[in-house]
């Protein structure tokens, strides 16, 4: 059962940001489709806990191809549709639902697994059907400890090759990297790596303690805003958009380095370390799984229905679950008063993991809020 909303009214909003609160709650920017749960790797960080096999209530072709139709209900400009897993090449109908997608006007991404099937004539399939960019994940600067995350052998070489090719037939390319205990000392060498690739994002996955992801650490408080600053710091000399995912405290954070700089409004709004500014779990986002179930994100595991029976957008609009997540102002704790809860709002999928509600505060993030120290 939800919590009740907080009592507290809306929050003085940092100067110099505007806010697409009321677009967001109508259309998302991203829908994630968990294609398949089939995966032939065993990620020590996997969310959707992989398995060998499709799930056996896996959405059918024809059941695919009218989720794809409840997509156009979000009407224009269309959300990006980002198929993920599992592996998403594992799944037998793969080009035949981008044709589908590309056919109705549907944006389309993917994030493959560095598999033997990753090779470069599959890139150039997805090229040729119309994919607008490819996501690849990469958790170290060496095969060592890449390898290690990933739990096969070998990812770390198909990885870095599949890059290459991406490259080679001008894909644009999201690397993913994972941000825990086990990979914060790395991350600096895998910028260096990644400064001399084509990528045009290098999105940084702070962990989530969901599905296998409960094994590993993640970072203290203190921890994670000192990797924030970094990644801030980086982003002045980056040849590609750094950006943050379960982290929007990294909002926060970036803000008040501009400030220090004296950075004015403009600087501040066309900045891209605030690109997606007021994006979070459920709001802006939305998953749908292999099964057809309907989820704020991958990281937060509460169904508000099913695709089967619902209207994707009218569920993403009116559920109540997801309407308690487009109003900051019904977050709990800090999150529910903080003056950035607009810009920031914290992981949801972090707060329900740790208090088993979303709507509670984000524990990354200690920062108090300018309304609690007038109290």
């Amino acid at each position: 059962m939800m919590s009740a909303p907080s009592p507290h009214g809306p929050a003085d909003r940092p100067k110099g940001i505007r806010h697409g609160a009321g677009d967001f709650a109508s259309r998302p920017m991203n829908v994630y489709w968990e294609i398949t749960q089939a995966c032939a790797l065993a990620c020590r960080h996997c969310r959707a806990e992989a398995i060998p096999l499709p799930h056996p209530d896996q959405l059918t072709f024809q059941e695919g191809l009218g989720f794809l139709d409840q997509i156009l209900e979000f009407g224009d400009p269309l959300p990006q549709l980002i198929l993920t897993g599992g592996d998403p090449l594992e799944h037998p109908d793969l080009f035949a639902l981008i044709e589908g997608a590309r056919d109705r006007g549907i944006p389309v991404s993917i994030t493959p697994a560095a598999t033997e099937a990753l090779t470069r004539e599959t890139l150039e399939r997805l090229k040729a059907h119309g994919v607008d960019g490819l996501g690849l994940s990469l958790d170290g600067s060496k095969e060592i400890r890449h390898d290690s995350i990933r739990g096969v052998d070998g990812t770390f070489r198909r990885t870095m090759r599949a890059l290459a090719w991406a490259s080679e037939l001008e894909i644009p390319i999201q690397v993913n990297t994972l941000v825990a205990q086990a990979t914060a000392d790395d991350l600096p060498a895998v910028f260096q790596l990644l400064s001399g690739e084509r990528i045009s994002r290098w999105s940084l996955f702070f962990l989530i303690s969901v599905g296998r992801g409960k094994v590993l650490e993640p970072l203290s408080v203190e921890e994670a805003e000192r990797v924030m600053r970094w990644i801030y710091e980086c982003s002045a000399t980056a040849p590609f958009v750094i950006a943050t995912t379960e982290a929007p405290s990294y909002r926060r954070v970036a803000l008040e380095r501009m400030r220090e700089e004296g950075l004015d409004g403009q600087q501040v709004r066309r900045h891209p370390a605030l690109r997606g500014a007021g994006v979070r779990d459920g709001h802006g986002v939305v998953f749908v799984s292999s099964t057809g179930e309907v989820c704020p994100a991958g990281f937060l595991p509460i169904a508000a229905g099913n695709v089967r029976k619902q209207r994707l957008a009218e569920l993403y609009r009116d559920a109540p679950l997801f309407r308690q997540l487009h109003e900051p102002q019904s977050f709990e704790g800090r999150c529910g008063y903080c003056e950035y809860q607009m810009l920031c709002g914290g992981s949801r999928a972090r707060a329900f993991s740790a208090t088993q509600t979303p709507l509670g505060s984000d524990p990354l993030c200690d920062y108090l809020p300018a309304r609690a120290t007038r109290k």
